[in-house]
């Protein structure tokens, strides 16, 4: 005779006799996508009937073996307050319940960065008595296995609460508040001094030859510990919300992959991000990430992540806010919160919401040829004409032949193109614009929106890696 221990019982009647409960994000204050369906999940005892109701929909189902249960409600218009229900042996209530847009925002330092951190946020603050603004923040830790619930709660927007909100996303979702006039729900699942890899799953990794830039001589890519070990954030942060109905995601991260010896790798893992999560959503979300701003970090792997950056944009239903004017050279973390979140908001704007909106982006690089001993670029997203910031000459490109050597060009704006050019260099071959961790650059459009930094050559870049542990920090 077989005997069954006190702790397999335990967990066998645990599962077999647990109270229907709701997945953690289903609680008071939330808000639901409106116009999609609506998926609810959560648990109850192995075989259980389950009776879920939002408002006058009702939808029933059986737990299954584990005790997991799913609904799919019918879409709804924007409203509320609803209550949610669930009704098996127990019923379980989640009051004040929107109807609205939800956007997950994701990243390290930069997106965690609270209100109460950043420039002019005394008045802003006490006017944030928005309470159809709600934030849950994914408090979970990483994890080496996929979580199966998520960690935190829905805060209402208010002069209280609003220190503690993401600011990149609270300036973002108010835009959205106020053009939509709906509810806004803000995912907040973010974590310091994070690297990309760590927030795309295993599996998705797995099918990915990660290598440094094209060279000779190979290098791995940097082994990372603790938050940043590959897939833990995923594991512990993002998987526990699949498949909450949202909108769209904005993106804030890069810096912990900009480090010398890596960064040439970003656009492989940004754009294995991006299919990562909308295969696993299953739809094409729609997403943004903020470019690099000002920042002395050592090496080129700053601006080769904002390269990475520019090009995961070919990308369907992407958008990028441009940075290079923002930040301090010495401050990693720019204070200028509201001016970020009011780029990603253009972006969305127009692209999610078909409103019109001065720009969507600033100047992007569109293609270029060369001229004699001129190289000329054309720009999208150049709204009312090319100009320099400063009303000066052009500043920031420069120009190389085929001896790869780099200097100064001078610059100037025909239409929407920039047409550069060197005494010093007879036979261009390639150009480079705002080619620095702080670069001095000038051009915007003409709705004061600054260029992406760019470069037209694919020559190989010696990232150099750093001496010792301490400098990676």
């Amino acid at each position: 005779m077989k005997f069954i221990t006190p702790v397999l019982v335990s967990s066998f009647l645990s599962c077999a006799f647990a109270d229907v409960r709701f997945a953690a994000i289903f609680s008071d204050h939330a808000v639901l996508q409106q116009q999609e369906s609506i998926p609810v999940w959560g648990w109850a005892s192995a075989d259980e009937e389950v009776s879920v109701s939002l408002g006058n929909q009702t939808q029933k189902t059986k737990a299954a073996a584990d005790g997991k249960w799913m609904v799919q409600l019918p879409k709804m218009a924007s409203g509320g307050p609803f209550t949610l229900t669930a009704i098996g042996k127990n019923t379980v209530t989640a009051h004040d319940i929107l109807i609205g847009e939800v956007w997950l925002g994701s990243g390290q330092s930069n997106m965690a960065m609270t209100m109460n951190q950043v420039a002019d946020a005394k008045n802003e603050m006490a006017a944030a008595d928005l309470p159809r603004i709600r934030m849950f923040k994914e408090e979970s830790g990483p994890s080496k296995t996929p979580r199966t619930d998520a960690k935190g709660s829905w805060v209402i927007c208010s002069p209280t609460t609003v220190p503690r909100f993401s600011a990149t996303l609270y300036y973002f979702g108010r835009a959205i508040h106020q053009s939509e006039n709906v509810a806004v729900g803000l995912i907040n699942s973010s974590v310091g001094g994070s690297a990309i890899e760590t927030w795309i799953s295993s599996e998705a990794l797995a099918k990915i030859p990660v290598t440094n830039s094209p060279t000779d001589k190979p290098k791995p890519p940097i082994k990372r510990n603790g938050p940043s070990a590959k897939s833990v954030l995923f594991h512990g942060k993002i998987a526990p919300l699949i498949p909450y109905g949202m909108r769209g995601i904005v993106w804030y991260q890069g810096e912990a992959n900009s480090v010398p010896g890596d960064g040439a790798n970003y656009q492989q893992l940004l754009t294995a991000l991006v299919n990562d999560w909308r295969n696993l959503w299953g739809k094409e979300l729609p997403i943004a990430w903020v470019q690099l701003p000002k920042f002395n970090r050592p090496g080129q792997g700053w601006s080769l992540v904002r390269e990475g950056m520019l090009k995961s944009l070919t990308l369907p239903k992407t958008g990028m806010a441009i940075t290079v004017d923002l930040g301090a050279a010495e401050d990693i973390h720019p204070k200028d919160k509201k001016e970020v979140g009011h780029r990603l908001a253009l972006w969305a704007l127009d692209s999610v919401y078909g409103k019109p909106v001065p720009a969507t982006s600033g100047p992007l690089p569109e293609k270029h040829v060369i001229r004699d001993a001129d190289i000329v670029v054309s720009f999208l997203h150049a709204n009312d004409g090319l100009k320099s910031s400063d009303g000066k000459e052009l500043r920031g490109f420069v120009i190389a032949g085929e001896d790869q050597q780099w200097h100064l060009a001078s610059a100037r704006i025909d239409g929407n193109t920039v047409i550069a050019s060197s005494a010093m260099v007879q036979k261009p071959v390639a150009l480079r614009y705002a080619w620095a961790a702080v670069p001095d650059c000038n051009l915007t459009n003409g709705k004061n929106l600054p260029a992406s930094p760019f470069r037209t050559d694919v020559w190989y870049i010696e990232n150099l890696s750093l001496p010792d542990k301490k400098e990676k920090k």
